[in-house]
């Protein structure tokens, strides 16, 4: 076994030598395929054109051995552990704020993750513990774990930026109708408060204004803002924006309104909240005097009952 071990180690060894110093051959095919798009695409078939490569892993040779297979078996792990369509991780994560990441990097991520957990838990099981049904439970914890770490990372990001958009929101609805009954438009009050603002609600509506610039329609622009955004009371700020600027409704009068009914969920919240807390203050108390209390009372019982000694 240890000769095994010795020749195969000592080929790679001989392998990754050869081609530092010796240059692969260069590929015929990528020289000649640019005389081919078009033959191709007379005869009906696809241009055929060779992409990038993706990442570090498939550049060099070993990259080009080992990196297709490896890939491969992470987008098969990423999609059997993470089912949810392209448009759908999408949107979550760009409500999470994560706008430079896509599907693909996500799903990537989780299979990294499950594959790292996973071979963690096998190794502690076979190294430390020695036992073959304890490997098993430790690589399931371990693949659970990697698989709802990415997640769970996305969603947490994702009611953040929910409930500072909600912190947010009263404040710029009030500046909002402000701007507009001083006779803005939608597009300059906004444009003023992204000016002079910061924060989670002003990144949105700053979003609002690129699509603007870029030739998108403003009740087009808003409703895309309303599909985006993960705060339900932003999205009717949004849609309320958008039938302003196709119908011209009283936006100033929608945007009080809409303030007084977040301030009024944000209010109930809070009292539901607080009779939450109120009843888990309790739990301790209880936890605590119950035992001792019924200690005082069953103390006694014995001599009430027998007859005191």
């Amino acid at each position: 076994m240890n000769l095994v071990l010795g020749a195969v180690f000592g080929g790679l060894a001989a392998a990754g030598l050869a081609g530092l110093f010796v240059p692969p051959t260069a590929r015929l095919a990528p020289r000649i395929r640019p005389y081919t798009l078009l033959a191709r695409a007379r005869l009906g078939r696809t241009a055929d054109v060779i992409a990038a490569p993706s990442t570090a892993l498939e550049r060099g040779p070993f990259g080009r051995l080992i990196g297709p297979p490896l890939r491969s078996v992470v987008e098969r792990v990423s999609r059997l552990i993470e089912r949810r369509s392209d448009d759908t991780l999408l949107l979550s994560l760009m409500q999470a704020g994560f706008v430079d990441v896509t599907p693909a990097d996500y799903r990537a991520r989780v299979a990294g993750s499950v594959l790292l957990f996973g071979a963690a838990g096998a190794v502690l099981g076979v190294v430390v513990l020695h036992s073959v049904l304890f490997t098993l439970a430790l690589v399931v914890c371990g693949v659970v774990f990697g698989a709802s770490r990415t997640r769970g990372r996305v969603d947490r990001a994702i009611a953040d930026r929910r409930e500072r958009i909600r912190l947010e929101l009263y404040t710029v609805n009030q500046l909002l109708a402000m701007h507009v009954r001083t006779g803005a438009g939608p597009i300059q009050a906004t444009q003023r408060i992204v000016d002079r603002g910061r924060g989670v609600l002003v990144d949105e509506l700053e979003g609002v204004l690129r699509l603007v610039r870029s030739g998108t329609s403003e009740p087009t622009a808003f409703r895309r803002a309303a599909e985006l955004t993960p705060e339900p009371g932003a999205a009717r700020t949004y849609k309320l924006f958008a039938a302003g600027a196709e119908r011209g409704i009283d936006l100033a009068g929608g945007l009080r309104a809409l303030s007084e009914d977040l301030r009024d969920s944000r209010r109930e919240e809070i009292r539901k909240a607080a009779t939450k807390r109120r009843a888990a203050m309790l739990v301790p108390t209880i936890a605590v005097l119950a035992p001792v209390m019924l200690l005082f009372i069953a103390a006694p019982l014995p001599s009430i009952v027998f007859g005191s000694q």
